[in-house]
């Protein structure tokens, strides 16, 4: 099958491509929102740990809703939760914009508007990876899988260079088209038929950890969701994207958008050629070579002074990031009945989640101790021996040489 046969197999999908489309809109708006948020919080603050605290405020929210959102994905229409999440977005970048028309020098109302985007991420977190296999035909999902991704890395590319280039002309230009992006997600996802879910049943307290059990029990699936999390965490060099740009780059806000921009870059360069050539063998090793690129690239960013070594050490980051999100999210998907879907996602989305927001709260507070180029010099030694641990820790992860087949019960 040629590559645009396998696209034309998605036209005849057509509530898959509204909701691929509403995400990549939501995407764009949240990369562009980053962009924004991370420059004014160091322009207002200068202070490393301000930038850590943006993904702390995101984290608790997130924390304590993502398991019940998970189980609400379960047993509610999925449209409609996803509705609410992206509104919930919508509110965020509705404060943001709010406090940039007020012109306030102080950071407490980025923190309030990053607490309701940790709120809305705990809900679309899972909400989405489980409504993907409700939408395509289980012989379309990996291709699915893909094209969602490299979607996902086009917003990702393409967010952070238009909010860089739009926050020449103001943060508030940023924040008002990411509320107009926002809405337009919503729209679509509202158009999309009801994804019912497979079960019929009341909320129970005991059932929402049903998904922290059934990971638990999956020790490949532990170990793919373990790897992600301790990797991401010491590798969180992300939040001091903003400390790089000012502090040692000297490339202003548009360059901030250029370094946000390139682990997009290497991350949809590498999920074209999974969507046209999927990993079908030595998936344990694909996984652990993914995360090993990701920690060697953090290194060598740290100890670039040249703006175009940086670019490039982050365009490997995000190839090897998108190596092992790609094998991560088809175990979750491959491995989980469709009863617990949302609950094993969201379980997945605590790692992953946590692993984002804790790493960039980590960086600011190693920042605050050691420098800024020690910090992330730290996190990138500190991935590679996460690397060598799990390798020991999970040798069924390590020899695991293909997916299993899907799982449609």
């Amino acid at each position: 099958m040629t590559p645009f046969a396998r696209l034309r197999a998605f036209t005849e999908q057509p509530d898959f491509l509204r909701y691929a489309a509403a995400r990549f809109l939501a995407t764009l708006a949240w990369q562009m929102l980053a962009v924004a948020v991370g420059w004014q919080t160091y322009a207002v603050t200068h202070d490393p740990l301000a930038l850590g605290l943006v993904g702390m405020v995101q984290f608790l929210p997130f924390f304590l809703l993502v398991l019940p959102a998970g189980q609400i994905a379960d047993l509610a229409d999925k449209r409609f939760v996803l509705i609410g999440a992206y509104l919930c977005e919508v509110l965020s970048a509705v404060v943001l914009l709010w406090f940039s028309i007020g012109e306030l020098r102080v950071a407490w109302p980025i923190f309030v508007a990053m607490a309701f985007f940790g709120a809305g991420r705990a809900f679309w977190m899972p909400t989405g990876q489980a409504m993907t296999p409700a939408l395509v035909p289980s012989d379309l999902f990996p291709r699915a899988v893909a094209l969602n991704s490299t979607l996902y890395q086009i917003a990702t590319i393409g967010g952070p260079a238009v909010g860089g280039l739009l926050y020449l002309l103001g943060p508030t230009v940023v924040y008002g088209c990411s509320v107009v992006l926002l809405l337009l997600s919503t729209t679509l996802i509202s158009l999309i038929r009801p994804v019912k879910p497979d079960i019929v049943a009341r909320w129970q307290l005991r059932d929402t950890v049903e998904g922290i059990r059934f990971v638990l029990q999956k020790k490949i699936l532990l170990g793919a969701i373990s790897l992600d999390l301790f990797a991401v965490f010491f590798g969180g060099a992300a939040a001091l994207l903003p400390m790089f740009a000012a502090d040692i780059l000297h490339v202003g806000p548009a360059g901030l958008g250029m370094l946000r921009t390139a682990p997009g870059v290497g991350a949809v360069l590498m999920a074209i050629v999974l969507a046209w050539h999927p990993i079908s063998r030595h998936v344990g090793r694909w996984m652990f070579f993914g995360v090993a690129l990701f920690g060697m690239a953090t290194v060598v960013f740290s100890a670039s002074r040249t703006f175009l070594i940086s670019l490039i050490a982050l365009i490997a980051l995000g190839a090897g990031d998108m190596v092992s999100v790609y094998v991560r999210h088809m175990l979750v998907q491959l491995e989980t009945p469709n009863a617990l879907r949302g609950r094993v996602s969201a379980v997945s989305s605590i790692f992953i989640g946590s692993s984002n927001e804790l790493g960039e709260f980590e960086s600011g507070v190693t920042t605050k101790l050691m420098g800024l180029v020690p910090a992330v010099l730290f996190g990138g030694v500190m991935t590679l021996v996460v690397v060598a641990g799990f390798l020991l820790i999970f040798p069924s992860l390590r020899r695991m040489d293909r997916f299993p087949p899907a799982r449609r019960y």
